[in-house]
This record gives C-alpha cells, structure tokens and sequence, in this order.
C-alpha cells in the first residue's frame, strides 16, 4: 500500500512563515494563520516543509491504493502565490467562491490566491468553517 509522504513535523508554522523572504507572501501567511486559528479553533503544525495545516483526519483513496493522514484544512505559500486547500473540494461552495475575490482552483481541493488584500475575508472564513464542518461530518477526526 502506497502512503503519503508529507507528515507533520515539529517545526513550529510560526517559524517557518516568518522565514518566508518575500514580505507580501510574509505577512499574508502571517494574517492567514490567525485567520486559520481564530475561524477552526483548532492549532496549526506543520506538514512536510511548507503546508501549515489545522486538525487531522485519515483517509483512502478510492482510486489508488494511497492512504494516510491529513490536515482537515490548511495553506501553504508557494512560489505564485498562496495555496489554501479545502479538503471537500469545491462543489458546495460555489456560490461563496463567486463572492471571494480573484482566485483559481484546481479540479481538486487547491484555491490558489495571489494577495490577500483582494480577498473578502468573511467569505473566506465562512469556505474554511464549512469545509472543516463538512469534513468532520465525512471523516473520523
């Protein structure tokens, strides 16, 4: 059976953010990580080198013989911008995404955002309180 190889670590996600060298993606980072805490409730660690994720749950692939642990929600800043992955996928939240500002997502889980300065906040936090709802209704957590 094939696992995941991205695992938590024990490197503290306020650490690494601060380590970002652009200072845009920065403080982003920084802002998203409050924002995370505040809307989840739940504290943040760090899964492989650079996704800062919130809660966990285990999960097999239909598709694959893949299977492993995961964060119920979380971000990560990448070379183009900020990723924000949202575990159910987007299907339910069409409508919020329309409200959310400039954005793409993947057919997958992957927002991608390029500022956060052009995101409507409270739609967001309401995509994240969702999703972590919706992924606690679907999973042992």
């Amino acid at each position: 059976m094939a696992e995941i190889k991205t695992k938590p670590t024990k490197v503290p996600p306020k650490t690494f953010l601060k380590s970002i060298k652009d200072e845009q993606k920065r403080d982003d980072s920084l802002i998203l990580l409050k924002i995370f805490e505040e809307t989840t409730k739940l504290k943040p660690k760090m899964w492989g080198e650079s996704i800062v994720g919130f809660g966990e749950y285990h999960y097999k692939s239909d598709r694959s013989s893949q299977h492993g642990d995961w964060p119920l929600i979380a971000f990560s800043p990448r070379a183009t911008g900020i990723t924000i992955y949202i575990m159910p996928g987007f299907k339910r939240y069409g409508d919020l995404l329309e409200k959310i500002g400039p954005h793409k997502v993947s057919g997958g889980s992957c927002l991608y955002i390029k500022k956060l300065e052009n995101i409507h906040i409270p739609t967001l936090k309401t995509i994240i309180k969702k999703s972590v709802a919706d992924m606690k209704k679907q999973h042992k957590v």
